[in-house]
């Protein structure tokens, strides 16, 4: 009986060592691997100066009044013009900036009332604006708002006036990154000059200009 324990006590001894061995030599399965979530990445930046044109339609309202006559009178037509400015990327996505720009107008109405004639014309305007954007990657949503100066004139009574208004202007557009220096925009513009008093030939005439625009401008980022 004592050979039979002592041997079986030498068999579970050599297992025992042997064990690890076999556990060493079996396949090892390898921990799963998980992919990093993707980053976004900014491949346009939209800080510098920028040049460009555009070109779209106007949409004035001449409000009037000469003694007792209401001659208001809306005029509509082709504009096009010039525009700079510089944009400073704050963040990845806000932009802010400020920008300028001339166009020439094609507004002119001519109305009669109470046998007196009027016509209204405004041949140019400007405006100077600050810029707020909220940017994706190479498109750019944006707000606009500031100073605007137009031309304007009135015809009548054998004698014409003009003055230059001051007024604001507020709009709103979008911009796309055609490449890397090529910028493409769709915006609306409004202005208000307010009231402005003309003489004509001793003839009081008081007139409220207003003024949209819908355009489309194609820039240069340097």
């Amino acid at each position: 009986m004592k050979r039979l324990a002592l041997a079986g006590l030498a068999l579970t001894a050599a297992s025992t060592g042997v064990a690890p061995v076999w556990a060493a030599d079996l396949p090892q399965t390898p921990a799963p691997a998980y992919d990093a979530a993707p980053t976004q990445i900014q491949t346009f930046d939209w800080t510098g100066y920028y040049l460009g044109g555009n070109l779209g339609w106007a949409f004035g309202s001449f409000d009037n009044r000469t003694g007792g006559a209401n001659l208001d009178t809306d005029s509509n037509g082709v504009e096009g013009g010039l525009f700079t400015g510089y944009n400073f990327q704050v963040t990845p996505n806000v932009v802010i900036g400020a920008e300028g720009d001339f166009t020439l107008t094609d507004l002119e109405k001519t109305k009669t009332n109470g046998g007196v004639t009027l016509t209204s014309k405004s041949d140019w305007n400007s405006n100077l604006r600050a810029r707020l954007g909220y940017s994706f990657d190479r498109y750019l949503i944006y707000g606009a708002g500031g100073l605007a100066l137009a031309d304007l004139e009135v015809e009548g009574n054998g004698d014409s006036d003009s003055k230059t208004a001051l007024g604001w202007t507020l709009g709103v557009g979008g911009e796309a990154a055609v490449t890397n220096n090529v910028t493409a925009r769709f915006e609306y513009v409004y202005q208000d000059f307010g009231e402005e008093d003309f003489n004509l030939n001793g003839t009081g005439v008081s007139s409220d200009f207003s003024d949209s625009q819908v355009r489309f401008g194609v820039g240069y980022k340097f």
